[in-house]
């Protein structure tokens, strides 16, 4: 069947980094969409607006990372739930009759990880950080997790925007000082959602026999903390596991073609890694 060439790219800044462009033409190829292209754009939210005037009907979908998440609402006919639940966009789908939706597939991304590494339940987590990747990051937890969830945090005003986010998610949170953050490598599933570096201190508390860490970062890899975490036996899901699992959901929805093809969009994502 002959599928007529769209257009796709993911907008950011700073995006030069990005790999969702080696994941998409990847599965493009794999799928036969020959004429599918996916590109890259440096846009901010002050530039956002004007970038949208000038889709046409070509386009098929846009990914977005930060500063874009939130600014991108206004401009759209409608978002999903999973997007309203966190006030967050991550993919945009055009159809056709120009009609622009919002989805957010970070949370589901971050499920269909865990699950891949046999992670379907646990009783209690712990995140570490709460910025902008710890509210989805509470999201999943809420498809997931059955107990208490503990946040470590170094601000009383950071401490208050999880606590929302916990009302509004309907999770049961405990806020932690993150100074004492080593005790949060003792439950049965950490999610640390801190920029590079921040747990490298971490390292040295790791516990003897620890259980599954999700450490959102895929650049450098590993991180500190995952590394120690690996040569003590423990199970690591890395961000490169969540980029490829969202960006699964984002060609699925974009192309209409399912399944996309996550073995060979991790591949090129590995690929693209080892050669930076």
């Amino acid at each position: 069947m002959a599928v007529r060439a769209r257009r796709a790219a993911v907008l950011g800044s700073p995006i030069a980094h990005s790999l969702s462009p080696v994941l998409h033409r990847t599965a493009y190829a794999e799928l036969g969409l020959d004429g599918w292209t996916y590109d890259r754009f440096e846009v901010d939210e002050k530039a956002l607006p004007g970038f949208f005037e000038t889709l046409g009907p070509q386009w098929a979908g846009l990914s977005l990372t930060m500063p874009l998440k939130r600014a991108v609402i206004p401009l759209l006919d409608g978002i999903s739930e999973t997007a309203a639940s966190v006030d967050a966009v991550n993919t945009v789908v055009v159809t056709e009759d120009g009609r622009r939706t919002g989805d957010n597939t970070d949370i589901p991304g971050m499920v269909a990880a865990l699950r891949e590494h046999g992670i379907e339940k646990v009783e209690s987590a712990a995140v570490l950080g709460a910025g902008a990747t710890a509210s989805s990051a509470l999201a999943a937890l809420a498809r997931i997790c059955t107990g208490e969830v503990t946040v470590h945090v170094r601000s009383e005003a950071r401490a208050a925007e999880m606590r929302q986010w916990a009302e509004r998610l309907d999770v049961t949170v405990r806020i932690a000082d993150w100074d004492d953050a080593e005790q949060a490598l003792h439950a049965p599933l950490v999610v640390s959602t801190t920029p590079a570096g921040v747990t490298d201190v971490l390292a040295k508390t790791v516990p003897e026999r620890p259980t599954t860490l999700f450490d959102v970062l895929y650049d450098p890899w590993p991180t500190v903390l995952a590394a120690r975490w690996s040569a003590y036996g423990g199970a690591v899901v890395s961000g490169l596991d969540l980029l490829v699992h969202q960006a699964v959901l984002q060609v699925e929805q974009m192309t209409g073609c399912s399944p996309a093809p996550l073995d060979a969009m991790r591949k090129a994502g590995e690929r693209a890694l080892a050669a930076r």
